[in-house]
């Protein structure tokens, strides 16, 4: 078969054409089989060029997926996975961006773990925990996170008490135990959660006073105003001894006066 033109594409693949037809392959197959100095080429090699010609094409979609941000051996394994690429190629293929240096789980495990200590809450254990289920070698985790400084105290009582802070609806009783359930899926310790949540907790006493000032003009018009009052506050996980005292709100008439200036998007 005569080879009529080579052509250059500014994708850096050629487009060879012969006799009455075009093939696009990539330039490594130029420059693999010397085509630019080929007058004529048979079937086989025809044949064989597009075969390899699938390869470059997975290969260079793996090359860009793994340039977009860094990637582990097992993210670039799962994409080629996910694309249908045979097991044989997707070995090839990491093999080879191992070789340059696009792919370094070491280097993954640098950046994953930075990122995480500055823009999640996730203590050390959960960011290792992480790793470990990515699929990454634990050597190269821990030998990391001996290089990094554990700040997980500091990061806790911070975040603990930007909680506790911005809380205007739960009682301590609830707000403690939320705050115990997420830090607990992050990956603190009971002990650091609970000892820190203590040193910094406040009263809650305004927020019963607001909660109950908002039930009870929500409710006023209701015969069993004060059983409702109770069972929401119940849910809410105030306790019924504090509860059960702030039955001096009735009787100093406090309420109905000051919860008309309560808007009602306060009750939704």
């Amino acid at each position: 078969m005569k080879i009529n033109k080579i052509k250059r594409l500014k994708s850096g693949k050629y487009k060879i054409t012969i006799d009455d037809f075009d093939i696009v392959v990539y330039d490594d197959l130029i420059i693999k089989y010397n085509i630019l100095y080929k007058k004529e080429i048979d079937s086989s090699l025809l044949r064989k060029m597009s075969e390899e010609n699938v390869y470059y094409e997975n290969y260079n979609k793996a090359l860009k997926y793994s340039i977009k941000r860094v990637r582990s051996k097992k993210d670039v394994a799962d994409y080629l996975k996910k694309n249908s690429i045979n097991d044989e190629d997707t070995a090839k293929i990491i093999k080879k961006l191992e070789s340059l240096n696009i792919l370094n789980d070491t280097s993954y495990v640098k950046a994953y773990i930075n990122d995480k200590k500055i823009l999640s809450k996730d203590s050390i254990n959960k960011i290792k925990e992480d790793l470990i289920n990515s699929g990454i070698n634990e050597d190269i985790i821990e030998e990391e996170i001996l290089k990094t400084e554990n700040n997980d105290l500091e990061k806790l009582e911070r975040l603990i008490i930007k909680k506790i802070n911005s809380n205007h609806r739960f009682s301590e009783y609830k707000l403690r135990n939320k705050i115990l359930n997420e830090f607990l899926n992050l990956g603190y310790s009971y002990d650091d959660i609970v000892n820190i949540y203590n040193k910094n907790k406040t009263d809650d006493y305004d927020i019963l006073l607001k909660e109950y000032n908002k039930l009870k003009y929500k409710y006023r018009n209701y015969d069993d105003c004060e059983n409702i009052i109770n069972n929401k506050l119940f849910s809410k996980g105030f306790k019924y001894s504090d509860i059960k005292e702030e039955d001096l709100f009735i009787s100093n008439n406090i309420l109905i006066d000051s919860v008309t200036t309560i808007t009602k998007s306060e009750f939704k």
